[in-house]
């Protein structure tokens, strides 16, 4: 049984850079040193470590990010050589994925207004039902600044912290593989959100973003756009190469009704080929459903524990990184309100 990789071995690849963290940085070496984040009990919100007044002038905020920035990116490099980017499952070598009977979705959802408070869901599915065998909910403070191309250091650690604990409470229940909404390998520095939570969990994990992320001479130019219009059927693909020869993921006709493609990319412990095919077997919408079912538990928290009064319609999603689902099968069930829910998130950097 794939099981969530030990603390002691987490605990390890979490502290590379560690002697070189500077001083001023004491707030983000928490997370990155690999302890639980801090969450608060339901329906509260967490005392926030980023009082204002602990923020120094313009110059001083410049000069940490610099510092953090540095720092990540040699803790980045060191992650990075732990990823593997080829089937390591016998499930994931049969072309039917026999032998696979879980798979798990993460996702976090903020408060309006509050970049630090959140709420951070896993949820894990059967296959090949897709059907939720177990939910979590809990909100947890970022401290971690967001700094673009570095979302990992920022939200992997709560994600990570929920994982071990369904491992504590029921390993039966523990996913197979993770998807995640964000990059693999197609990433400024071949190391995006869903390489860092496979590193650091020891599960397959992969990358699925809304919106290509542009890198290594991929752009969104009338090339692209001329291919993504030739992507007729769900399962249609394209690949995604690099001016490096790389490659580094594939634009993804997720069903028929979809009218975006999806890029999927490697995150950890699987090979491309795979992931797409496990991946058009997770969509009933255009989004997979393990990431769309720990998305809509997500807001539906923030919904419940966190009104806004002053809303009567649902915020309408950003361009970036609205999942525009449309149904792959079967219509949404009009009187289930949890397959209305729209979301506010950031644009794809990780």
């Amino acid at each position: 049984m794939q099981s969530v990789q030990s603390m002691e071995s987490r605990r390890e690849l979490e502290s590379f850079g560690e002697q070189k963290t500077p001083e001023d940085l004491e707030p983000t070496v928490a997370e990155e040193k690999g302890e639980a984040a801090p969450h608060a009990e339901e329906g509260e919100r967490c005392p926030s470590v980023l009082q204002p007044e602990q923020k120094g002038s313009p110059e001083e905020e410049e000069e940490l990010q610099k510092e953090t920035r540095a720092m990540w990116e040699r803790e980045q490099s060191q992650l990075k050589s732990h990823v593997i980017t080829f089937d390591t499952e016998e499930w994931q070598r049969d072309h039917g994925f026999s032998g696979l009977k879980r798979v798990g979705g993460v996702d976090l959802s903020f408060i309006k207004g509050d970049d630090v408070n959140a709420c951070a869901s896993l949820v894990v599915l059967s296959y090949p039902e897709l059907e939720v065998l177990y939910e979590e909910c809990q909100m947890v403070c970022l401290t971690a600044p967001y700094v673009a191309g570095f979302l990992g250091f920022r939200e992997v650690p709560s994600l990570v912290d929920a994982i071990e604990r369904l491992q504590l409470e029921d390993s039966s229940l523990m996913p197979q593989i993770l998807l995640v909404d964000g990059n693999g390998i197609l990433h400024h520095r071949g190391f995006g959100f869903a390489c860092h939570l496979g590193v650091l969990t020891g599960l397959p994990c992969i990358g699925v973003a809304k919106n290509l992320l542009q890198v290594d001479g991929l752009e969104n130019n009338d090339r692209h756009k001329e291919q993504i219009r030739e992507l007729r059927r769900g399962g249609d693909r394209f690949c995604l190469m690099g001016d490096s020869g790389t490659t580094l993921g594939m634009a993804l006709k997720s069903c028929d009704k979809s009218a975006k493609p999806i890029y999927v990319s490697v995150g950890h412990k699987i090979s491309l080929e795979s992931a797409v095919r496990l991946t058009v077997n997770c969509c009933k919408y255009r989004t997979p459903e393990p990431i769309r079912q720990a998305d809509i538990r997500s807001r539906e928290y923030i919904r419940k524990h966190f009104p806004v009064p002053e809303l009567t319609e649902p915020t309408p999603p950003e361009e970036d990184r609205g999942t525009g689902d449309a149904p792959c099968a079967a219509a949404p069930d009009e009187n289930n309100p949890m397959l209305s829910l729209e979301k506010d998130t950031a644009p794809d950097c990780d």
